[in-house]
């Protein structure tokens, strides 16, 4: 039983069952279906937490030289790195640190094979496809809007791959489900069907939400089987980011005031929505708050704000069953995947702790921020 008041404010407070529950889902898929399931840095790259997931899953994806370094010193293997672009600075760094390399562009692919060519150790390229058909809703997270810069379509390809290229690589997901990937298989079949019995890896990039309540898993499983099947030639690769750490923890914050103004009242907390929850307002959604009901369900109904200068920075609204006063806990559900490593210290606002709560029912506080922390970020 989690007790809050033992836990600072703000704070990332990761719960371990529920995580290692989700690791078991992920692990018994990729063991089921006979795939690669890897961890994405860019929605969860807590580190201090990899001696659980190295348990289950022992690889992850990189989209930078940190990331990639990142990999290779905390989950002990090299990472399977993409970028939409790669410079002469930061290449070599990647390439000490990756043992897959996808590649953006054919020009990139050109520009950098040389150097992979020259080294010692031996990483394999591939490159990022766009089928031109994504049923992502929001724009904003859509890499196959007409004009994307990701992923080479079809046509610029021809019928024969680069030498050197070993795999291909699509990311269309986001948090979608396996009768997403099934119609996006289609359509990558019909774009690039040419080339894929004479590569070594395909990479389905992530978004796969395999741990959300109601996700078909079975169908997913038999999907990838049919799939395998029809090309035994390859290993197939997907990196989810989410579903390691879908509804795995929550942020706790503090009331620190309640303001008035036309009749509307404002919670504001010791936290903000755009330094600390910033896909609430770019996605946007509304986060669910423990203990808290849509308004007109509850008797007292509150706009909850945050804690930047910035006037938008508030979600609203939502009821409680009493006032709401100084000093009064409120827990934002399902805050760990892609808002901790989207964080920002604007205004200088203080970085909520890091912390997970054990499977002994154990409080273990990984980081606490401080102004060094954000001075040494200014200059």
């Amino acid at each position: 039983m989690i007790d809050i008041n033992k836990i600072p404010s703000p704070c990332y407070v990761m719960e371990e069952r529920l995580l290692r529950n989700n690791l078991s889902l992920i692990k018994s898929v990729k063991e089921r279906a006979d795939v690669n399931i890897i961890l994405a840095f860019k929605a969860f790259a807590m580190w201090k937490s990899f001696p659980i997931i190295r348990e289950y899953i022992p690889y992850s994806t990189a989209s930078s030289k940190y990331e990639a370094q990142l990999a290779y010193e905390e989950m002990g293997s090299k990472a399977h790195t993409y970028s939409p672009a790669y410079t002469e600075a930061d290449f070599p760094v990647i390439l000490k640190y990756s043992s897959h390399i996808t590649f953006n562009s054919l020009s990139q692919f050109e520009r950098f094979y040389p150097m992979i060519q020259a080294d010692g150790n031996k990483v394999s390229c591939g490159l990022r496809i766009n089928p031109e058909y994504s049923d992502v809703e929001t724009e904003l997270y859509n890499p196959c809007a007409p004009g994307s810069r990701m992923g080479v379509i079809s046509e610029l390809l021809g019928n024969k791959l680069p030498e050197g290229i070993e795999g291909l690589h699509f990311h269309t997901l986001c948090e979608s489900s396996s009768y997403d990937l099934e119609k996006t298989l289609m359509e990558v079949e019909k774009r690039f069907g040419r080339f894929l019995p004479y590569i070594k890896w395909l990479n389905m990039g992530g978004g796969h939400l395999m741990t959300r309540k109601g996700y078909d898993t079975e169908h997913l499983i038999g999907l990838l089987k049919s799939f395998k099947a029809k090309y035994p030639n390859l290993e197939v690769i997907m990196e989810p980011g989410s579903a390691f750490a879908w509804q795995t923890g929550f942020l706790l914050t503090t009331v620190v005031d309640v303001v008035e103004n036309h009749g509307i009242k404002t919670a504001i907390i010791d936290a903000s929505f755009t330094c600390h929850m910033p896909d609430c307002l770019e996605m946007p959604y509304k986060p669910v708050i423990r203990q808290a009901v849509d308004p007109g369900e509850g008797k007292f109904s509150y706009r909850i704000g945050g804690n930047s200068c910035l006037s938008g920075d508030y979600m609203g609204d939502w009821s409680f069953d009493k006032p709401l006063v100084v000093g009064d806990k409120l827990i934002f559900e399902d805050m760990i995947h892609y808002t901790i490593v989207k964080t920002t210290m604007f205004n200088g606002i203080p970085h909520p702790s890091l912390a997970l709560w054990s499977k002994e029912d154990k409080l273990e506080v990984y980081r606490t921020f401080g102004y060094e922390d954000y001075k040494n970020r200014m200059s």
